[in-house]
C-alpha cells in the first residue's frame, strides 16, 4: 500500500513521538482538528506500516536492574550465528544483540541487578554452543537514550 504523508501526519507523528500514549482527543485540540480525523490518519499510518504500536518507557533502575554491560561475541564458525542468536533470545536479561561486522560478530547489551548477576548471565553466553569466547564491556552510565531526537530530525528533513 502506497501512502503519501502530508503535514497533518507529519504534525501528528510528531506528537506521538513525544508521547506514544497521547490520547486522540488532544492530538484533535492541538492541530485543531477533530479526533476522528487523527483515528483515520493514524489507523492509514499503521494500515501502511509506516508505525506500530506503542512503547513503554521503564525505569530500569527503579526495578532493580541497575548493571548495564556490553558483550561482543565471537563464534567458533559464523554459520552458527543463527543458533546461538536463538539461545541469547532465550536469555531475557540480554535486551539488543547486533550481528556485526569487525571484531565482534555478535555485539550485545545485558542488564543485571549487580556484578555478581552479570557474572551469571555471561557465563550463559559463554555456554552457548557455537560461542568461542566473549569480551565485556561495563557501562559506567547511560547517558543518551533518546530515539525522539532521530524521529523528530528524520520526520522534518521528510517534510
Amino acid at each position: 500500500m502506497k501512502f503519501k504523508l502530508d503535514e497533518i501526519d507529519y504534525k501528528v507523528l510528531d506528537l506521538l513521538i513525544d508521547n506514544s500514549r497521547i490520547p486522540y482527543t488532544d492530538i484533535a485540540k492541538k492541530l485543531l482538528i477533530s479526533a476522528g480525523t487523527v483515528h483515520v490518519r493514524i489507523k492509514k499510518m499503521e494500515d501502511a506500516g509506516i508505525i506500530s504500536g506503542s512503547s513503554l518507557k521503564l525505569d530500569y533502575k527503579k526495578l532493580g536492574y541497575t548493571f548495564i554491560a556490553y558483550i561482543g561475541i565471537f563464534l567458533e564458525k559464523t554459520h552458527l550465528t543463527n543458533e546461538v542468536l536463538e539461545k541469547l533470545n532465550s536469555i531475557p536479561f540480554v535486551t539488543v544483540a547486533h550481528i556485526t561486522t569487525g571484531r565482534f560478530n555478535i555485539y550485545c547489551k545485558i542488564r543485571s541487578k549487580n556484578t555478581n548477576h552479570a557474572k551469571e548471565i555471561i557465563f550463559m553466553i559463554d555456554d552457548i554452543d557455537g560461542v568461542s569466547r566473549t569480551e565485556t564491556m561495563i557501562s559506567l552510565e547511560e547517558s543518551i537514550n533518546d530515539k525522539k531526537r532521530l524521529m523528530h530530525k528524520i520526520f522534518n528533513e521528510i517534510a
